[in-house]
């Protein structure tokens, strides 16, 4: 999961991709980097941290030009603890282009090999998205007939990048002298919308980017669609894939967009309301609602399911924990160390709710139960009579490889575990979670028009057909050489860093 925004503009672009950037920054807080266009130079700047230490005044300053992109990043693939894989990555020819991709292509491997030996292109880093570049800048030069690429061409381009890349992606690119490019994947798992205010045209993974510079929202970018916008701001939409079918990443509305965001014609706040009233329903259905004696979430994606359930059930709701908002989201740390011991720097307890008190603790999903174990443990230390968990999501028990951070099986607490056993490695009265079906009940009815979800990580179903137990093995073999390469760096002391 990452945050890309891109902008076409008739005046400098460089403040309006950083305060987008701040609006997506609960997409990754590993890197972020800013790249501009002017006479068909580029400049740019990217590093490892968040937002607001990457680009101080003097990098700003550096960042002249009508059009840009911009990334914010957490690791899914490749090296993470490599600056350089932070992006936009460019690459001189044909043109010069300059790419931010969110997502994770799952033959990344199969491209990179294609691409040194019959693209005769070379591969620096570790990074899909480098890939990614390449193909793209290699089909761009196959069809680019002239000095002057021409948006059918552009089409094409992306049409044949389709037929060749596998996986989740939504990217925006920018042409030296031509324009802005975006696409989706066929399958449209990871969200991309498009935007226009007074200022131009802009490109972002959320609504509330666009909302949050002025910009009005036009659309979703469909899947296997493109759009290609001049430097004129003259803007072209076309479908560029054989094959489609809208299965948006249900993740998005779980846990990772902002409540405040439209994707694909669903209210993200709407979506997690929906999912406390199903979330009530199973509540009732194990454990007597006369032996709870308030509902409090577990900041901050929960507190519209919570709100709600707590509503239906007719339960106090109230706020217990606090929390420090100078602190990363915990699922989307690096390592499994880092993020245990950011929890209790994370939330700090209000003893008075929960001393002496039967709680239900609401968390908007249950991945790897680092988190919910200590959260468990501060409400008991608290006070807490009894504590009971309800997660707004199924249980997590498979692997992701579109572009979340879950991809082994090892790492998942509800994997090859029965919901009992979950309870007791968590530490919980009772644990009562989300089934499958009323989650995707719950947001699909929302937008009847969608195909379906990408859930792959709580049905095990991947919707690009491609995903085999050996791919997953693959991925597995490649975490516990990171995870390996992490425990190494943390003994000599390195910081954490970004990766692909």
């Amino acid at each position: 999961m990452c945050g890309i925004v891109g902008v076409v503009s008739q005046a400098p672009v460089n403040q309006l991709i950083y305060d987008a950037l701040l609006l997506l920054q609960h997409r990754g807080q590993d890197a972020a980097g800013i790249v501009t266009e002017l006479d068909r130079k580029f400049f740019m700047h990217k590093a490892k941290g968040m937002v607001r230490d990457v680009f101080r005044t003097r990098n700003m300053r550096a960042l002249p030009g009508a059009s840009g992109l911009g990334q914010v990043r957490y690791p899914t693939a490749g090296n993470a603890y490599s600056e350089e894989e932070a992006q936009p990555f460019y690459v001189n020819a044909p043109f010069g282009i300059v790419l931010v991709h969110n997502g994770n292509l799952t033959n990344a491997h199969a491209l990179k090999q294609e691409l040194f030996q019959a693209d005769h292109r070379h591969i620096n880093t570790d990074s899909d998205s480098e890939v990614l570049l390449n193909v793209l800048a290699h089909e761009l030069e196959k069809v680019s007939r002239g000095m002057v690429l021409k948006p059918a061409e552009v089409f094409a381009a992306v049409r044949n990048v389709h037929q060749r890349v596998r996986g989740s992606y939504a990217v925006i690119a920018l042409i030296a002298g031509h324009g802005l490019l975006a696409f989706r994947d066929p399958y449209g798992i990871r969200p991309l919308c498009v935007g226009q205010g007074e200022a131009g045209v802009m490109v972002a993974s959320e609504s509330v980017a666009l909302e949050g510079t002025g910009f009005d929202l036009l659309r979703d970018v469909l899947p296997g669609e493109a759009v290609f916008v001049a430097n004129d701001g003259q803007m072209l939409f076309q479908q560029c894939a054989d094959k489609v079918s809208h299965n948006p990443c249900i993740f998005e509305y779980v846990y990772l967009a902002r409540p405040d965001s439209v994707l694909d014609g669903i209210s993200v706040y709407q979506a997690r309301l929906n999912l406390g009233k199903t979330l009530a329903k199973r509540v009732v259905s194990t454990l007597p609602p006369n032996e709870i004696d308030v509902v409090i979430p577990i900041p901050e994606s929960s507190r519209p399911s919570a709100m709600e359930l707590a509503k239906l059930l007719g339960l106090p709701y109230r706020e217990g924990f606090v929390k420090n908002r100078y602190v990363g989201r915990t699922f989307i740390m690096p390592g499994q160390g880092v993020r245990k011991k950011s929890v209790r720097q994370k939330l700090n307890v209000i003893v008075s709710e929960f001393k002496g008190r039967n709680v239900l603790l609401v968390d908007d999903s249950i991945v790897r139960g680092t988190t919910s174990r200590e959260i468990v443990q501060m409400a008991r230390d608290a006070g807490a009579r009894k504590v009971f968990l309800a997660s707004a999501a199924p249980p997590v028990r498979f692997p992701n490889v579109y572009g979340i951070d879950m991809p082994t099986p090892n790492e998942l607490v509800a994997h090859d575990r029965t919901v009992e056993e979950v309870r007791a490695v968590i530490g919980c009265d009772a644990l009562i979670y989300q089934d499958v079906a009323g989650m995707k009940q719950a947001i699909g009815s929302l937008n009847p028009a969608l195909s379906g979800f990408d859930a792959s990580c709580f049905d095990g179903v991947y919707v690009t057909g491609d995903i085999t137990p050996e791919h997953i093995a693959s991925l597995n073999h490649g975490r516990d050489q990171a995870e390996e390469g992490e425990e190494d760096s943390s003994r000599l002391a390195l910081p954490n860093a970004a990766s692909a």
